[in-house]
């Protein structure tokens, strides 16, 4: 029987997540499994990888085959290395601790990348929040300017429609004690 290790879809259109299953080459996609070892969101930044290393390090060993993005999650997550590593400690040529430092070595370096990954996301999307700010602060500004000057211009009109009035209505006045008189 092949086994293989391989991603199992679920969700719906546009949104997919995948279970990372173990199961009969034979069997279909989404059908039947052996054994479910984690699971695979790509749908957040970084990607959501939930994985039992230490299960899919023993299906390895037995013999179970990795489909293209099984062993690119299996590489992220270092279980490829572990495996590798382990070989190394069965043939003599590398002993349990150097093994076991070189792991460690190798996780504190990906665990660096992702923090500063995360770290840029947030940094970047703070940056962009405050530059929408300040542009929405830069566009407020202007409008106000714009309706102070027409507050300004309405009252500068209504003053010499008042001026106007008053001259009027004292031209009105002149003109009506003028015949009187006369």
């Amino acid at each position: 029987m092949a086994v293989k290790i391989r991603l199992q879809r679920h969700g719906k259109k546009n949104f997919a997540f995948f279970h990372i299953v173990v199961a009969d080459s034979r069997a279909p996609r989404d059908g039947r499994f052996i054994e479910q070892i984690g699971s695979y969101n790509p749908n957040t930044n970084p990607a959501t990888i939930l994985l039992d290393n230490e299960r899919a390090l023993a299906w390895l060993k037995v013999g179970a085959e990795p489909t293209l993005v099984a062993r690119r999650i299996l590489s992220y997550e270092g279980v490829l290395l572990r495996n590798h590593l382990d070989g190394g400690v069965a043939k003599g040529a590398l002993t349990q601790e150097q093994a076991d430092q070189k792991w460690n070595a190798w996780k504190a370096q990906r665990d660096a990348k992702i923090a500063a990954k995360k770290d840029g996301l947030a940094k970047d999307a703070a940056s962009k929040a405050k530059a929408a700010l300040d542009a929405e602060k830069k566009v407020n500004a202007e409008r106000a300017e714009a309706i102070a000057k027409k507050a300004e211009e309405l009252a500068k009109a209504a003053e010499e429609a008042a001026a106007a009035k008053a001259a009027e209505e004292a031209a009105a006045a002149e003109g009506a004690e003028a015949p009187a008189e006369a």
